[in-house]
């Protein structure tokens, strides 16, 4: 067994286990290793990247991003002040101007997530505050003890940690052993096209309303059953577009949960729409078409055992129509941050993870509610620029860092101080 030198009552380091490199698992690295923790991250991909498609990163997000000292200027992200919805079947626009969030004109940027992927890792593995990041790519994690603190990899080893964080995702093997038993997503009826095309560095005029009025998203929804909805935005400091086709299909005709698609598959379930977002198909293709079947997380009955717990996508995850699934990520990785400072011990572990469970675990489960309800409200006939169940100020609004360090506060007094 490896040992990630078990810690005890005298040590102020933790030895940290993050099982999942991507965006959750980085963040949650990132933050724990400012404290002074060790951490290794165990990802199964031998190359891991963050391809295909790009996210808005909200207010809410950022403050967390900020705390960390990620470069929003790293991000290359274009301000998400509003959006455009045009009539299908008319082609008129509707402009939507978000009120300002937190005195900032922008409640937050359009970017590509290999862009935010590689800031995290850059920031994460490179020098700076606390040991480097251990990412260890090609490793798959098959087992975990929660109680024990143990996780067993495919090549035979088994590294011992005094906590372990599953940030795998929605097909979670952290989640199974945390949960004791299998918790699948379960498919919402709605598959969706996702791409990214390149944008001319040039103007096009049959282009120009992808751009006019206001920085944000664009988007055409069917007036009539079955469900259809077209969203579009730019990223990468505007020279790329994200291209996103939602669309009922109860029959489920994607095998899996992905499988690649052609531009004439969307131009067929589009039939109908204005025909001026065909333009946009011809342009060149920053990366393959696929075909996505939305999943939605049961609420779990904790996500916590022992020295585990489970953040992002692997605990919640939401469908994307209120733009929160990696803000959700981001917002966890902050607290768990904020909840195991420097000088944080062995047996404050499970005191702690409980902290965070109570933190998060609401949050988590009212954003993904409110996403299945968003979908509801636009099936219904409802505008994008409203939200059905929530409001602005409980999404962008929210303070983790603020919230998290009273939390510690109020729970642990002023044992140590987060950074």
């Amino acid at each position: 067994m490896t040992e990630m030198s078990l810690n005890s009552s005298n040590t102020s380091v933790l030895q940290i286990s993050v099982v999942g490199g991507g965006i959750a698992g980085l963040t949650a690295a990132l933050a724990l290793r400012r404290n002074g923790h060790h951490v290794q991250v165990f990802e199964a991909s031998e190359a891991k990247t963050e391809v295909g498609a790009a996210l808005v990163v909200p207010q809410n997000a950022l403050l967390v991003l900020d705390h960390l000292r990620i470069s929003r200027e790293n991000l290359k992200g274009v301000p998400f002040l509003g959006g455009v919805s045009i009539d299908p079947e008319s082609g008129e626009s509707t402009i939507t101007r978000w009120p300002a969030a937190r005195g900032n004109n922008a409640i937050g940027l359009c970017c590509h997530r290999s862009d935010l992927y590689e800031e995290l890792k850059r920031v994460a593995t490179g020098e700076g505050e606390g040991p480097a990041v251990k990412l260890r790519l090609g490793t798959k994690v098959l087992a975990c003890d929660p109680e024990a603190g143990t996780i067993s990899l495919n090549n035979g080893e088994a590294v011992q940690a005094d906590l372990i964080l599953g940030t795998d995702g929605g097909n979670s093997i952290i989640r199974t052993h945390i949960v004791g038993e299998v918790q699948r997503t379960t498919y919402s009826g709605v598959t969706c096209f996702r791409t990214v095309f390149e944008l001319p560095a040039s103007e096009v005029p049959e282009l120009r309303w992808l751009t006019d009025e206001v920085s944000g998203s664009r988007t055409f929804i069917s007036k009539e059953e079955p469900f259809r909805m077209l969203l579009m935005y730019p990223c990468r400091a505007g020279t790329l577009l994200n291209f996103v086709g939602f669309y009922d299909d109860p029959l489920q005709d994607v095998e899996g949960w992905s499988q690649k698609a052609s531009r004439q598959d969307i131009i067929s379930k589009f039939q109908g729409f204005h025909p001026k977002f065909l333009p946009v198909l011809d342009l060149q293709s920053h990366s393959e078409i696929l075909k996505w079947r939305l999943g939605v997380l049961p609420q779990l009955p904790t996500w916590i055992r022992g020295r585990a717990a489970l953040l992002g996508d692997a605990a919640h995850a939401p469908l994307p129509f209120l733009a929160q699934g990696a803000a959700m990520a981001i917002e966890d990785a902050g607290a768990i941050g904020c909840l195991f400072p420097a000088g944080t011990s062995l047996e404050d572990v499970p005191e702690r993870l409980k902290a965070y469970q109570d933190l998060r675990k609401e949050r988590g489960e009212f954003v993904s509610n409110g996403s299945v309800e968003q979908l509801k409200h636009l099936k219904s006939g409802g505008p994008i620029g409203r939200f059905h169940s929530v409001s602005l100020a409980q999404l962008y609004g929210y303070d983790t860092i603020k919230t998290a360090q009273q939390c510690y506060e109020e729970r642990f007094g002023n044992k140590s101080s987060a950074n």
